[in-house]
């Protein structure tokens, strides 16, 4: 079959590859231009991509999609190492600082890598470029797309699309990986679809990102865990290729004296009030300015509504389908996953059926990667209004106790101090489990609450509110 990709970010070209695999033919159409010659570096330096707003934030590589690369596209790793990224591990950190008293058996599950984008779409763009059957055509973009012959009832059915200089391409499958910004709602609703239904989160994170290069024989150590929740800020820290590592702050958007943190003074300033993340940046030279990335509230777009898919002839994968808080990591992984289930779907269910077709990848869809956006949906409004609380100051109303927000309060707290804890909370990280499969066991679960009753406070030792807007104040 033909399968018209509308979208050259990782998601869509991982897509394109696995499925020309299979025998297919797929052509991948892209509005921003492809990266420059000259390798990686290049890449990261001068290629533009202002379809893509988070493209020179970090990005991981979990690992359950690092294990699916390696199965599925070890080509791509390949490219990667070829430009000098690393292969980590999510407990390396903790490794290494004594939280774990050494390896077990099965901590290889735990395999990732920090990835800057622009480098890992190069990889993937060389990959594609070299992969039969992948056509990928870059400064096209998707104008409106086409309606053919109606599959069922009230419901449009996609059987192509226009580009923006008038051309007609057609397809038996069209698959929207055009990320969080994708027009593909719109142009749906253009051919008379009852959606998708769109549901968007009222306020979200910031995120404020420098990135340092290690100098010569500087090697700070790993922190024990990438993310850590201070009072009024999260932080991640990611290890990169070439002695890249970064540092990025993550606020709440309605707290606007903390968008100071735009101005690399004041972000410097602010990093000194957290050592761990100073330490970590500690010895590197700074090699970009502070990137700063908003737009970040959760978003939902369901195209099956009242049990019916909305079209026939197109589904949406990545962050064209949802997206999630940057600061868990999951996006790039999350899509690949998504992608590789299209695959699978498209192997042995109903591809000659379009509806059963888009009924069954929407529930497959929700069943699978649905759980992990409701998961950390759930995270982000409770995080979001305890930030919201303690910018109100002390007199602000506590809120009612949610018992499964206080658990996963206590796992940031204590995580780690037991191995067994820390260990099933990477799983989650890493979505290799769910939280039920992880914390399953009774007894487990009672030594996160009996470690949480000991605790001070519920996040991490650092500055207070008042110590970081002074710094912000004078920066």
């Amino acid at each position: 079959m033909h399968v018209l990709v509308i979208g050259a970010g990782p998601t869509g070209l991982a897509l394109a590859v696995m499925l020309a695999r299979d025998g297919n033919r797929v052509t991948v159409l892209e509005r921003d231009a492809g990266p420059p010659p000259g390798g990686g570096e290049a890449a990261w330096e001068s290629w533009p991509r202002p379809g893509v707003g988070q493209f020179r934030h970090p990005h991981l590589l979990l690992p359950a999609v690092f294990r699916t690369l390696r199965t599925e596209l070890p080509e791509v790793l390949d490219e990667l190492t070829g430009m000098g990224l690393r292969q980590g591990n999510l407990l390396e950190g903790a490794l290494r600082s004594g939280v774990l008293d050494g390896p077990r058996a099965g901590d290889e599950r735990f395999t990732m890598m920090d990835v800057r984008r622009p480098l890992f779409e190069a990889a993937l763009d060389a990959v594609a470029g070299r992969t039969a059957g992948v056509t990928v055509r870059r400064r096209t973009a998707v104008r409106a797309l086409l309606a053919g012959r109606e599959r069922a009832p009230g419901r449009p059915h996609v059987a192509g699309v226009v580009t923006a200089d008038g051309e007609a391409v057609f397809a038996d499958l069209v698959v929207d990986a055009a990320g969080r910004d994708s027009p593909v709602g719109r142009m749906l609703r253009e051919l008379g679809a009852p959606g998708p239904v769109e549901e968007r989160d009222e306020t979200g994170f910031l995120a404020y990102t420098r990135y340092f290069r290690a100098g010569p024989g500087t090697e700070p150590g790993l922190p024990s865990w990438p993310s850590t929740h201070y009072e009024s800020v999260s932080t991640v820290s990611c290890a990169g290729d070439a002695g890249i590592r970064s540092v990025s702050f993550f606020v709440s958007g309605r707290h606007r004296a903390l968008r100071a943190l735009r101005r690399e003074q004041t972000w410097d300033a602010v990093l000194r009030l957290f050592p761990a993340e100073s330490r970590w940046a500690g010895g590197g030279r700074p090699v970009t300015g502070v990137v700063a990335m908003s737009g970040m509230q959760g978003r939902h777009r369901r195209f099956v509504v009242d049990g019916r898919p909305v079209a026939t002839g197109i589904v949406s994968v990545g962050d064209a389908w949802a997206t999630t808080n940057p600061l868990f990591g999951v996006g790039i992984s999350a899509g690949l996953l998504h992608a590789a289930l299209l695959r699978s779907r498209l192997r042995d269910q109903d591809r000659d059926d379009p509806y059963r077709f888009a009924l069954r990848f929407g529930e497959a869809t929700e069943e699978v990667l649905g759980r992990v956006r409701r998961h950390l949906g759930v995270w982000d409004r409770h995080r979001l209004a305890e930030l919201e609380r303690l910018s109100r100051g002390p007199s602000a109303a506590s809120a009612p106790v949610d018992p499964d927000w206080h658990f996963r309060r206590t796992l940031e707290t204590v995580k780690l101090r037991d191995p067994d804890v820390l260990r099933a909370v990477a799983a989650t990280a890493a979505l290799l489990a769910t939280p039920a499969e992880a914390f399953g066991d009774p007894a487990l679960v009672e030594r996160v609450l009996a470690l949480g009753r000991l605790a001070e406070r519920p996040w991490a030792p650092g500055p207070s509110r008042s110590e970081l807007l002074a710094v912000v104040g004078a920066g």
